[in-house]
C-alpha cells in the first residue's frame, strides 16, 4: 500500500501516477513493467516514487485497491431491469454491467487483467484472497440457482463455480484487448456485435448449467 507521502499529495498528481502506472502495466505487465517509464510518464522523480510506494507491485497492489473501490462506485448506481431476474439472468446482467465499467477505465482493467490472467497471478498465492472472494459471491449465487431449481441437479456447486469463474475470465480476456484499441470503449461494448459475443458465449455457459426440465423466465436487460 502506498505510503503517506502519496496520500498527502494533491488529487490531480496521484491520479498522474496511477494512470500513467496502470498504461504500464497493461502495456508491459508485472514483471517487465519499468519504474523508470511510469516516473518519466508521471513526471516525477525517482526518489520521489520511493517516498510513495516500496517497488512496482506495492504500486500495482494500490491499483487493485483503486479498481475495486471504483467498481464499487459504479456499481451502486446501477440497477438490474425491473422484474423478476433468474441467476443466470441476473449473472448476465452482472457480465455486461462490468463490461461497460471496463470501458470506462481501460488503463486500469487492462493493467490488471493482464498481471491476474495473462501472467497467472489470479491462480498463485499472492491474490489468493482475491479469488477466494470471488468464487466465494459465485458460490452464493450457484447456491440461490440450485435451491430456485434452476441448475441441473447433475453440476455441483464447486464445478458450476468453476465454470462460472472460467467463463468470466475468458470473457474478460477476449475483450481486453480489441477494447483497447477503441477510440470510444463505450460505444462499442454496447454495440450488436459485442452484444452477440457475449450472448452467445453466455448461451454455451448458461445451458451447460441449467435444469432445461424448469421453466425459464426471462427479462430483457
Amino acid at each position: 500500500m502506498p505510503k503517506q507521502t502519496f496520500l498527502n499529495l494533491p488529487e490531480e498528481k496521484r491520479a498522474r501516477i496511477i494512470e500513467a502506472a496502470a498504461q504500464e502495466f497493461a502495456a508491459n505487465g508485472l514483471e517487465n513493467a519499468s519504474t523508470n517509464r511510469i516516473v518519466a510518464h508521471s513526471g516525477i522523480s525517482k526518489g520521489s516514487f520511493y517516498q510513495y510506494f516500496e517497488d512496482k507491485r506495492d504500486v500495482f497492489s494500490y491499483l487493485m485497491r483503486v479498481l475495486e473501490e471504483e467498481k464499487l462506485a459504479f456499481f451502486s448506481h446501477r440497477h438490474p431491469p425491473p422484474g423478476r431476474l433468474d441467476t443466470f439472468s441476473y449473472f448476465r446482467w452482472m457480465i455486461q454491467t462490468g463490461m461497460e465499467f471496463n470501458s470506462a477505465y481501460p488503463h486500469l482493467t487492462q493493467a490488471i487483467s493482464r498481471v491476474l490472467f495473462t501472467e497467472g497471478l489470479y491462480y498463485g498465492p499472492v491474490f489468493a484472497d482475491l479469488r477466494q472472494r470471488g468464487r466465494a459471491a459465485l458460490a452464493a449465487m450457484v447456491e440461490k440457482a440450485r435451491e430456485a431449481g434452476e441448475l441441473d441437479p447433475n453440476v455441483d456447486v464447486e464445478m458450476a463455480v468453476m465454470v462460472m469463474e472460467t467463463w468470466s475470465n475468458v470473457i474478460t480476456n477476449l475483450l481486453m484487448e480489441p477494447l483497447r484499441q477503441q477510440a470510444d470503449a463505450m460505444t462499442w461494448v454496447r454495440s450488436p456485435e459485442v452484444q452477440n459475443k457475449i450472448d452467445q458465449l453466455f448461451y454455451v455457459m448458461e445451458y451447460g448449467l441449467r435444469n432445461t426440465s424448469a421453466p425459464v423466465e426471462r427479462t430483457t436487460a
